[in-house]
Parts: C-alpha cells; sequence; structure tokens
C-alpha cells in the first residue's frame, strides 16, 4: 500500500471516531456533517472526498464500530474458561456497546431504517456472524453439559433482543450503575440457560 493510500485509510478513521463521538453525543439525526467537519479543523467539502454523504459516513461508522464489537466477542470465545464464563465476558461487551455506543450501535437493530439497499447485505453479514458467536457459546454450553436448552437459536434471539433494548431505557444517571447491570443480566441470562 502507498504512503498516499495509507494516509487517506488514516483520515477516513479519524474523521468515522470523531463522527462516532458526535453521533453518540447528539444522536443520528442531531448530528451533522457541518459538525463532524468543524471537530476535524476540516470543511464540509474536505469530508465529501472520504465520504459520498452523511449516510455513507454512518454506515462506515456502523460498520467499524460493529467489526470491532465482533473482534472483541471472538477473542473472548477463543479464551480460556468454561461457557459460563465466556458467556458472561460477552455480555458484558455487548452492553458496553450497546451503552457506550449506542447511537451508531443502535443501527444495528434495524439496518433496512438507516442504510441503502446495496449496505443492506454487507450490515446483515457482519450482524449474523456477530449472532452467532453467541449460537458458539451456547452450544459450548450445551455440549458440556453447563446449558440445558432445547432451541439454542431462540435463546439467543431472546438473550440479544433483552440486550439490545437496554438502549431504549439505561441511563447512566439512573439507579443502576452500568457494571451493576451488567452483573444482572449475566445472572439472568445464565439462570435462562441452565
Amino acid at each position: 500500500m502507498k504512503l498516499s493510500e495509507k494516509k487517506i485509510l488514516k483520515k477516513k478513521e479519524q474523521i468515522l471516531l470523531s463522527a462516532i463521538t458526535i453521533v453518540n453525543r447528539r444522536g443520528y439525526d442531531g448530528a451533522t456533517m457541518e459538525e463532524i467537519a468543524a471537530e476535524m479543523l476540516m470543511t464540509k467539502g474536505s469530508l465529501y472526498y472520504y465520504f459520498k454523504n452523511k449516510g455513507d459516513l454512518m454506515y462506515q461508522c456502523h460498520k467499524l464500530v460493529l467489526a470491532q464489537a465482533t473482534q472483541e466477542l471472538e477473542e473472548e470465545l477463543q479464551g480460556e474458561g468454561t461457557a459460563e464464563e465466556i458467556l458472561r465476558k460477552m455480555v458484558a461487551t455487548h452492553i458496553n456497546y450497546a451503552v457506550e455506543e449506542k447511537e451508531t450501535f443502535n443501527m444495528i437493530i434495524e439496518p433496512k431504517q438507516m442504510f441503502n439497499p446495496e449496505q443492506i447485505e454487507p450490515v446483515l453479514k457482519l450482524r449474523k456472524h456477530y449472532s452467532s458467536l453467541f449460537d458458539k457459546v451456547i452450544e459450548k454450553g450445551f455440549t458440556t453439559g453447563e446449558f440445558h436448552v432445547k432451541e439454542p437459536i431462540i435463546v439467543r434471539m431472546i438473550i440479544l433482543g433483552a440486550m439490545n433494548w437496554i438502549q431504549q431505557w439505561y441511563s447512566p444517571n439512573g439507579r443502576m450503575a452500568k457494571e451493576e447491570l451488567k452483573q444482572h443480566f449475566a445472572d439472568y441470562i445464565i439462570k435462562l440457560l441452565k
């Protein structure tokens, strides 16, 4: 890869990280290309050199956050520990992303409303892979006798559905700290599987 290509990729990554911060602070509708450009000390026109439009930028933000979350889950799945220990880590990771990257991670719930048709397929493929990591740990627990489930895919959908809903109601200023929330969710999920 040429040095100029590396610089472009580095700049795109910096823009994405700034955009993610702004979107998480102001929401998808509240974030503007002008604000993202200003945060990067560049003109709005310069931003369009890197991204076609706001939709393209948001798509790239979502892909980046989902790829990071997926990588963390893969590392946890390959790590040492029982299926229960691994699942607890995976639950904590998912909740971290659901709370910390709320707006960009939230796009996972209804991608068809957020992205154009050619962006949908790659997002759905990433999302399917992400979900399959939960299937693997549930199957591992079933194989080792830790978990007793008849329909692992339905259980996974229940787990992810419950965790994805956190984005709708959790507030860091509420009565429960994020660490406590992660513990409670993991405890209830494990009870569901035993």
